[in-house]
C-alpha cells in the first residue's frame, strides 16, 4: 500500500510539472502577442485596444504572457495584469533590484524600436518576483510589450 501511495504521489507530481511547463509563455509567444496587439491597435484604435488589453480579453493573455503599453514618457496606457497602473506615470518605477526599467524601456524604444529587455517583476502565476524578459516594439508614441518569466 505504501508503494502505491508513493507511486501515486510521484505520478501526480510528474503530471503537475508537465502541466506547469505548458502554462508558461515562451519568447515566441511574447513576440506573437506584441504583433497581435499592434494589429489590434491599428484595427480598432488605441483607446478600444487598450481597454481590451487592460480588461484581460482572452485574445491578449496566453498563460502568463499579457500586454502592457506605455507612452514614450513612461505613463502606463494599458496593463493586462494590473489595471491600477493604467494612467500612472511610472517612468521612475523600479524593479526589486532598483532598476528603473520603464525609463530604460523608453530609452530603448527611442534608439532601437524593437527590443528585448530584462528586469524583475511579480509573476501572475506564482505571485513571486522573478526575472522577466519583455519583448517590446515602438508604435508611434507608445511602446507595446509582452513578457516571459524566467523559471
Amino acid at each position: 500500500m505504501k508503494l502505491l501511495a508513493i507511486s501515486s504521489t510521484f505520478f501526480m507530481a510528474l503530471l503537475s510539472v508537465g502541466t506547469l511547463a505548458e502554462d508558461f509563455g515562451t519568447a515566441k509567444d511574447a513576440e506573437a502577442m506584441v504583433g497581435k496587439a499592434i494589429s489590434h491597435i491599428k484595427s480598432v484604435g488605441a483607446e478600444s485596444a487598450y481597454a481590451d488589453f487592460t480588461g484581460q480579453k482572452p485574445d491578449f493573455i496566453k498563460n502568463d504572457v499579457y500586454v502592457v503599453v506605455y507612452s514614450m514618457e513612461g505613463k502606463a496606457l494599458a496593463h493586462g495584469q494590473n489595471p491600477k497602473q493604467v494612467g500612472k506615470d511610472l517612468i521612475e518605477f523600479k524593479d526589486a533590484d532598483g532598476k528603473e526599467f520603464i525609463k530604460e524601456r523608453v530609452e530603448l524604444a527611442k534608439t532601437k524600436g524593437k527590443f528585448w529587455q530584462d528586469y524583475k517583476f511579480t509573476d501572475p502565476v506564482t505571485k513571486k518576483i522573478l526575472p522577466k524578459s519583455a519583448y517590446c516594439e515602438k508604435l508611434e508614441s507608445s511602446i507595446v510589450c509582452a513578457g516571459i518569466y524566467k523559471r
